[in-house]
C-alpha cells in the first residue's frame, strides 16, 4: 500500500476534527452522569524499568501457513477479495450515543471524556464478547487502507457446547463518515486439512495490530497472522464452520480470513496478551504486554519487536536464520492486570482492567523516571477509564486513542490523556 505525505493527512482531517469538536459536549455530559469508585492506587511504586539484557529472552518462532494450502483453500472458495470489498458489502449500522443505552453509555470513561462513541446492536453481539482495536492508522501512516478510513474491532463468542469452546470474528467498520459508522463480519479461521477446509480460532482475541498488509492477533493459543488481501467470501449462511453442503460456511459471517502464519512461544517467553502499533519508533515496532492477575505480587513484563524490512514479509515480524523473532526491548512494571497496552514517544499507556464485574479501570501513564494514573471525582480516585477495559490503538495521522468496552467503540485525542495527567501536577 503507497504511503502519502504528512501535507495530505492534515487535509483529510480537517473534517473529522470538526465532527469531533461537535461530539465532545454531548459525550462530555454522558460521562459525568457515571459515578467513578473510591478506591485509589499508589504512584510511589509504579512505573517502567528496563530489563537489560533481557530482550534475547523473549522470542516467538514463527510458522508460515504453505502457500500450496492457501492456494488450494482459495481454488475451493473462489478468488480472495480485499478490504473495499468488504467494506462495500456492509449490511450494519453502528449507533450514535443518543441511541445507545444508558447501561452502554456507563461503560465510556470518566476522565478523560471520550470524543466518539457508538454502540454495537445488541441483537448483533449478544453472546458475543468485544475484543481488541486496530485501524488503518496502524496499516498505513496517513490514517487510509486505499481511499478509505477502516476499524477493525475483535469479538468471541462461547458456543456453550461441549468440545466448542468458542468462535472468534472481526468487523469490517468503513469509518470514512464519522456520524455513519457501517460494517459488516468476517469469521477468523485456521486452515486445515491441506487448505480443504478450515476451523473457527477457538480463543478470545486479546489483540489486535494492523500493519501493512498484515493483520497480527493474540489469544490464548499465541500470535496468529492473517492476510488482508486473502479475504475469502463465506457462500453458505448457516450456524456451521467450514466446508458444508452447498459450499462454505462462517458461523453466520459473510466472510473468512483464513490465517496464513502464526508466532509461537518459545522457551519462557511470556504469552503476549495485549499488542499495539508504535509509530514513534524508527523503524515502526510492535509492542505487547503479558497477562498478570490483578492481585499478584509478581510484575508485568513489557516488551518489543521489529517489523521486517523485507518487502516480500511486510506485515511480518523481523526473524533471524531459524525463524525466530526476538524482542529489541524489554521492560517490567509493577502495575497488574494490564488489558491494554499502548507505546508512544517514550510514555507507556497502560489500560489496568477493573478488579470487579462493575467497577471501572484505571489508564496510567509510565516512564522510566515517573507514573501517573488519571484522577476523577472530589476523592481523586484513579479508576477513571472505561467499566471494561480493553486494547489501546492510536491513530497518529488524528490523534486519537481507540478502543472498547462492553458494547461501546470510541475515541479520544491521546493529548486530552496527557492534557488530564499534567494538569493534576
Amino acid at each position: 500500500m503507497k504511503q502519502r505525505g504528512r501535507h495530505r493527512r492534515q487535509k483529510r482531517g480537517k473534517a473529522l476534527r470538526a465532527f469531533l469538536a461537535g461530539t465532545a459536549l454531548a459525550l462530555t455530559a454522558a460521562a459525568t452522569m457515571i459515578s467513578a469508585s473510591q478506591a485509589t492506587v499508589s504512584k510511589a511504586d509504579a512505573g517502567v524499568k528496563e530489563l537489560a539484557g533481557s530482550a534475547a529472552g523473549f522470542r516467538l518462532q514463527e510458522r508460515l501457513v504453505p502457500q500450496a494450502t492457501l492456494d488450494r483453500l482459495s481454488a475451493s472458495m473462489g478468488k480472495p477479495v480485499g478490504v473495499r470489498a468488504v467494506l462495500d458489502d456492509a449490511d450494519r449500522s453502528l449507533r450514535v450515543p443518543a441511541d445507545c443505552t444508558g447501561a452502554d453509555r456507563s461503560a465510556l470513561p470518566v476522565v478523560p471524556v471520550a470524543t466518539r462513541a457508538y454502540c454495537w446492536d445488541a441483537a448483533d453481539t449478544r453472546g458475543w464478547r468485544a475484543g481488541a482495536v486496530t485501524t488503518s492508522g496502524d496499516a498505513d501512516d496517513d490514517g487510509h487502507w486505499g481511499e478509505q478510513r477502516v476499524i477493525l474491532a475483535g469479538w468471541t463468542h462461547d458456543t456453550g457446547k461441549a468440545g466448542r469452546t468458542g468462535v472468534a470474528r472481526i468487523a469490517f467498520v468503513n469509518a470514512d463518515v464519522p456520524a455513519h459508522l457501517t460494517y459488516t463480519w468476517a469469521l477468523l479461521t485456521v486452515p486445515v486439512d491441506g487448505g480443504r477446509d478450515y476451523r473457527g480460532l477457538p480463543s478470545a482475541v486479546s489483540g489486535l495490530v494492523w500493519y501493512q498488509g498484515k493483520l497480527l492477533v493474540t489469544t490464548a493459543d499465541g500470535l496468529y497472522v492473517y492476510d488482508l488481501h486473502r479475504i475469502q467470501r463465506a457462500t453458505v449462511d448457516s450456524g456451521r464452520v467450514g466446508k458444508v453442503r452447498g459450499g462454505w460456511s462462517a458461523y453466520g459471517a459473510r466472510y473468512v480470513l483464513p490465517a496464513v502464519g502464526s508466532y509461537q512461544l518459545a522457551g519462557k517467553t511470556p504469552r503476549p496478551a495485549a499488542i499495539s502499533l508504535d509509530r514513534s519508533t524508527a523503524p515502526d515496532s510492535l509492542v505487547a504486554s503479558e497477562r498478570v492477575a490483578a492481585d499478584s505480587d509478581r510484575h508485568t513484563r513489557l516488551w518489543r519487536y521489529a517489523f521486517s524490512s523485507d518487502p516480500a514479509r511486510a506485515g511480518l515480524l523481523a526473524t533471524d536464520a531459524a525463524g525466530r523473532a526476538v524482542a529489541t526491548q524489554a521492560y517490567e512494571t509493577k502495575t497488574t492486570g494490564v488489558s491494554g497496552v499502548l507505546s508512544y514517544g517514550g510514555n507507556w499507556y497502560l489500560d489496568r482492567a477493573s478488579e470487579t464485574r462493575d467497577g471501572r479501570g484505571t489508564l496510567w501513564r509510565q516512564s522510566s523516571r515517573e507514573a501517573q494514573a488519571t484522577e476523577c471525582g472530589s476523592d481523586e480516585s484513579n479508576q477513571c477509564w472505561s467499566g471494561r477495559g480493553g486494547s489501546l490503538s492510536y491513530w497518529e495521522e488524528t490523534g486519537e486513542v481507540w478502543s472498547q468496552s462492553g458494547r461501546m467503540l470510541y475515541a479520544l485525542p491521546l493529548s486530552s490523556v496527557d492534557r488530564a495527567l499534567d494538569d493534576q501536577g
